[in-house]
């Protein structure tokens, strides 16, 4: 079997099981790993041969699909099973009981001119607090001491 009937069978395999993103996913780790083997001087032939029928490969990357759908919060029905009668196995989306966490990732320059910008934020608090505090502690301090200082000499 060369590397095209491979991938090509591989692709028809993962097809109606998966979405067309995991698919593409997959086709494109599989063309790297066959670049990086090649590479590595081990022949077209003998890649094809350690990695194994591309049926039995698909079941596998199927199947580990479904288990990180069903134990990492995916709700994505196209996992779900169907059994012979029809019925689905799993639940849709909304009958799951939970939603998936939704987790925002920000640019580095984002999170650097946030910091900065807090920054900023907190001096000109601190600074709005001292100006209001500072006519009326300096000439306090002052007379506590004088007071001090006058007691000392006494």
């Amino acid at each position: 079997m060369t590397r095209i009937e491979f991938m090509d069978s591989l692709r028809r395999a993962l097809a109606g099981s998966l979405t067309s993103s995991t698919v593409n996913e997959n086709m494109r780790y599989y063309e790297e790993y066959f670049d990086m083997q090649i590479r590595s001087g081990q022949s077209e032939e003998e890649v094809v041969n350690s990695l194994g029928d591309p049926r039995l490969l698909a079941k596998t990357i199927i199947e580990a699909a479904k288990y990180q759908a069903r134990n990492y919060g995916g709700d994505t029905p196209e996992y779900d099973e169907v059994y012979e009668d029809g019925s689905q196995g799993g639940k849709q989306a909304g009958e799951r009981g939970h939603s998936s966490p939704h987790v925002y990732r920000l640019p580095g320059w984002l999170l650097i001119a946030l910091c900065v910008v807090i920054f900023f934020v907190v001096i000109g608090i601190v600074g709005t607090v001292l100006s209001v505090l500072l006519p009326i502690a300096v000439p306090v301090l002052c007379v506590v001491i004088l007071v001090r200082w006058l007691q000392r000499r006494n």
